[in-house]
């Protein structure tokens, strides 16, 4: 079987109107309404509607609508967007997931995922494939469950309510409820409806075999509805904890599926990942990965700032906190935008002086991806005398690199060298 795929890759903020061809596939009026009927009266994250078209957001992913993909990459500078700024950007988002850890793999041998994919969407589903192949090549785990029904030899509880009405005449069974191991059980129903839901959305011939081969090895199970409280109520043991990747990717497809109920051809799933929330995780990730015994680094710390005379506190929370000793506290919030050459919103800068406060901060820096690594170094003003107060904010770019670890490597050392820079002479 083949497929004829159709795939359109766009930039973040990039909008897309009506009737344009991108990569060669006209983005028409069928795709244009999906979007709409998806975007519904409450709207979605990933992108706004204009007229005749839409805007997408600071979400990267995919979305695909029907056997139709969109992929949203990110872009952090002003280059052209050809082909190879396409590809280039495409393997720095991959890249950036699993460095962030986004993808906690279980299965062995990962470097054979980092072999070239049409789109986003194609690694998630082979990342899901290979987790679930790992998982048959290792043995499905089995579980308890109860289970009752006519049979012939007596095991259990004898249900006599039910045996007399149905064995009557068949004096020879027994309706009893008992206990039975085995692997029917709620992992593997999640399972099997997204090996069913790959089977039908699926536009990549490589993968199409496998996914096959998943339907004719793996257990038939009886489907199930799910919602998010199936997962919240999900645990996992000893023995199922290699299963807890293929469970969060069967969360992702399954819950982000939107079939089309009136005539089932432009179904949507969104696979969509915040990038300011990524290049957040990405500097942390990258400061952790290098940091020395003597400094500590916290993701999210937080600060109650303001309280009702009745209800909840307010907190103020702060991207990264890196404390160097104990006296020493600087805060660090990750922006993921191209500023083209213009200072920071005020917005973000008086962000920054709040922090200074909450957090008794030492030094506070706002962090952008750049061109070129660079540093803008300012002081915040007494709002009475405009005199400079001893209250620094930098503005750090870190110049984006195509290779991982190097990327990584520099983060640190740029990060780590503003970090020992005496504070500007007031």
């Amino acid at each position: 079987m083949s497929f004829k795929n159709k795939h359109i890759t766009v930039f973040e903020h990039q909008s897309v109107k009506l009737n344009q061809v991108i990569d060669g596939i006209e983005f028409n009026s069928t795709m244009l309404k999906a979007l709409q009927s998806y975007y519904g009266d409450n709207g979605v994250p990933y992108f706004t509607l204009i007229h005749n078209g839409v805007k997408f957001n600071e979400y990267v992913g995919v979305i695909q609508v029907g056997k139709t993909i969109i992929e949203v990459l990110p872009k952090a500078d002003n280059s052209q967007k050809g082909a190879d700024e396409k590809r280039k950007w495409r393997d720095i988002l991959i890249d950036m997931l699993f460095a962030a850890g986004f993808f906690e793999i279980h299965a062995p041998s990962i470097s054979s995922l980092k072999v070239r994919h049409n789109s986003i969407l194609d690694l998630y589903f082979e990342i899901f494939i290979k987790e679930v192949e790992y998982l048959l090549h290792n043995g499905l785990a089995k579980q308890y469950r109860k289970k009752e029904g006519n049979v012939s030899a007596l095991k259990g509880n004898i249900q006599f309510g039910k045996h007399i009405q149905q064995n009557i005449i068949h004096q020879e069974r027994f309706y009893v409820r008992y206990t039975t191991y085995d692997v029917e059980h709620e992992l593997h129903f999640i399972i099997f409806k997204t090996i069913k839901l790959l089977k039908q959305i699926n536009t990549n011939n490589q993968l199409h075999s496998r996914i096959g081969a998943l339907l004719l090895h793996f257990p038939e199970m009886p489907d199930i509805k799910v919602n998010e409280t199936t997962f919240q109520k999900i645990s996992f043991n000893r023995k199922t904890q290699t299963y807890k990747n293929a469970i969060e990717i069967s969360k992702l497809l399954l819950l982000q599926y939107h079939p089309d109920v009136r005539n089932g051809t432009n179904n949507v799933l969104a696979l969509m990942v915040d990038m300011n929330r990524l290049w957040e995780q990405f500097v942390f990730v990258s400061l952790r990965k290098h940091k020395s015994m003597l400094t500590t680094i916290t993701a999210q710390a937080s600060k109650y700032f303001w309280k009702p005379e009745t209800g909840y506190r307010s907190k103020i929370k702060s991207d990264i906190v890196v404390n160097k000793n104990t006296d020493n506290c600087i805060v660090l919030d990750t922006k993921w935008k191209n500023l083209n050459g213009y200072n920071p919103t005020s917005d973000d800068l008086r962000q920054m002086y709040v922090y200074h406060e909450y957090f008794s901060a030492t030094r506070v820096a706002l962090v952008y991806p750049g061109t070129v690594t660079s540093k803008l170094t300012g002081i915040f003003l007494d709002p009475m005398t405009s005199k400079e107060l001893d209250k620094e904010c930098s503005v750090l770019f870190l110049a984006v690199e195509p290779k991982i670890r190097v990327w990584q490597e520099n983060i640190y050392d740029t990060l780590n060298n503003w970090l020992k820079m005496k504070k500007p002479a007031q």
